[in-house]
């Protein structure tokens, strides 16, 4: 793919074009060992070597990260207040990423950060009911009758009930640890379909999206690019 040089650049995050053109002019930027002499030359983006200070400025059309939420950080690409989710992803090239979906601020886990809208609007249309998976400690213990209701679909206050959800209490020494499925993805869904059933969550941490399931080497706070597998099975 061929693109002009400052629309390279400003894409990877280098700075404006018109920030990119003063570049230029300084001589800063060099093409296969050269240094480029306009802003508007066109650039190959498969076979073209494109350096800023003698650094390797690849081109990535898309890029896909998992990110392991922290708690207290906002799902956002920009926040005035609070450090964000974009910014905790390191070695990224691409200025343009954002999350897909929203973790509430205190929620944990799994996050896809990405530019590609069309694969974000598939992930989150609530036409495909894309499964997502949580994990949540609650305030007192779930019961039998707890999984019938989820199961039936809750009044949490919308104008529909929620879709059929699956609710799992995997051990029986713990039953205030539970699994929750759900095929939708409406505002604090979780936190409400238990304040619904008279329960709170007290910790929620989400582990899959779809066939994305999150990596149990990555700690609260890291990221990492989505292997060919992981992006195989999204696309």
């Amino acid at each position: 793919m061929k693109l002009r040089l400052d629309k390279y650049l400003a894409d990877m995050g280098l700075g404006s074009r018109t920030e990119v053109k003063a570049l230029v002019k300084q001589r800063r930027i060099y093409i296969n060992g050269r240094y480029a002499n306009k802003a508007d030359i066109k650039v190959d983006t498969e076979t073209d070597v494109v350096e800023f200070n003698h650094e390797r400025i690849v081109y990535a059309p898309f890029e896909y990260w998992m990110l392991n939420k922290p708690a207290g950080v906002v799902s956002a690409t920009c926040d005035d207040g609070s450090e964000t989710v974009v910014d905790l992803v390191e070695g990224k090239y691409r200025k343009d990423l954002f999350p897909v979906g929203r973790l509430d601020k205190d929620t944990v886990g799994l996050l896809l950060i990405t530019n590609d809208g069309q694969l974000a609007h598939r992930l989150l249309s609530p036409g495909h009911h894309v499964d997502k998976v949580y994990f949540a400690r609650l305030d007192h213990a779930a019961c039998a009758e707890d999984v019938v209701a989820f199961e039936a679909g809750l009044n949490i206050g919308d104008d529909d009930l929620t879709l059929p959800a699956q609710l799992e209490i995997p051990d029986a020494e713990h039953p205030n640890e539970v699994l929750v499925t759900l095929h939708e993805g409406r505002y604090h869904q979780v936190k409400r379909m238990w304040e619904a059933r008279g329960n709170e969550v007290v910790y929620l941490k989400r582990l899959s999206m779809g066939p994305l399931t999150l990596d149990p080497a990555l700690a609260e706070g890291e990221s990492r690019r989505l292997t060919d597998e992981e992006l195989a099975c999204l696309l």
